[in-house]
């Protein structure tokens, strides 16, 4: 069984119950990682405009997050996150913290970077220092004049503590945005994700008394280079989607020097690019009987207003 099989089984068995009585298939495709470079941002804006892409999340410790910040102000139609980002992943493109590093030297590395794994993140971070940096990322955003409609997190990296989870989930509470986050724990997740299993019940309580919405599936194809094999993956994962609503995590970009210099993704990041803005598979997922949605109208939903 190939990485994402896993992923896909074990999110979908989130909220059985749940989505059994439902009878809406909701979708979310929402796109990673604007303002990481030139070249993703190009890909997420036309992704939006052109394509079926229904929201994006801007890593606001990036170099090119003032492009996609005064993008986003300029159009404010659409879903945008913050990434909310504690690692610094690539080899030689690398970035710091928002907050500065003096104040968080915890989640700085010893090149004075955000450190490169979740391990790390996992390992050295204060609960107190991330709550600092992540609501300096979150203000930032604010300031540029982001219109927010979520939170969501870089990597997973705030999912591998209990009180990382907290702090996440307070960050939501506290700027009444919702945060990807699930419903319910299926055992097999539960023991995938000890971290997450201690805080679900509580959080998930948290969320749902504020009217925060949150998620029954989510989707995310890490592997293949092969452009036909990648968009069959994603057709036949729709045609397998559940009822709830599902949020299907992709990464636009484009194929080009800078993004080739940045990662070894940059081919698959430019496929899911093509693949969300062909109208074919606009029309693959109507007759599938998906309904696109967003997290702005989850939320009015949630909340009625």
């Amino acid at each position: 069984m190939n990485r994402f099989t896993v992923l896909v089984l074990l999110v979908w068995s989130l909220s059985p119950c749940f989505t059994q009585a439902q009878d809406r298939k909701q979708l979310i495709i929402h796109a990673d990682d604007a303002g990481m470079s030139h070249s993703v941002n190009v890909a997420t804006i036309d992704a939006l405009e052109k394509g079926i892409v229904t929201s994006a999340s801007i890593m606001v410790p990036c170099p090119w997050f003032k492009e996609f910040a005064q993008y986003a102000k300029a159009h404010p139609q659409y879903d945008y996150g913050i990434h909310l980002t504690l690692n610094s992943e690539w080899d030689v493109y690398r970035w710091g913290s928002v907050a500065g590093n003096a104040r968080v030297p915890s989640l700085i590395d010893p090149e004075g970077y955000l450190w490169d794994g979740t391990d790390q993140v996992k390992q050295h971070a204060k609960a107190d220092e991330v709550r600092i940096e992540l609501k300096a990322q979150i203000d930032r955003a604010l300031a540029f004049g982001v219109p927010l409609s979520h939170l969501d997190t870089h990597m997973g990296s705030l999912m591998t503590r209990p009180d990382l989870i907290e702090v996440y989930v307070q960050l939501g509470l506290e700027y009444k945005l919702p945060v990807l986050f699930f419903k319910r724990l299926a055992p097999e997740a539960a023991k995938a994700y000890p971290a997450l299993a201690d805080r679900q019940l509580s959080a998930a309580a948290k969320l749902t008394a504020a009217g925060l919405p949150m998620l029954d599936n989510l989707l995310q194809f890490y592997g293949g280079d092969n452009p036909a094999k990648r968009l069959e993956t994603y057709r036949q994962s729709l045609r397998q989607l559940p009822n709830g609503v599902t949020a299907l995590l992709i990464h636009c970009g484009i194929d080009n020097a800078e993004l080739q210099g940045i990662t070894s993704s940059s081919a698959r990041r430019d496929q899911d690019y093509r693949i969300f803005t062909d109208p074919e598979i606009g029309q693959f997922i109507n007759q599938q009987g998906i309904e696109l949605t967003t997290w702005k109208t989850l939320h009015r939903e949630a909340t009625g207003r």
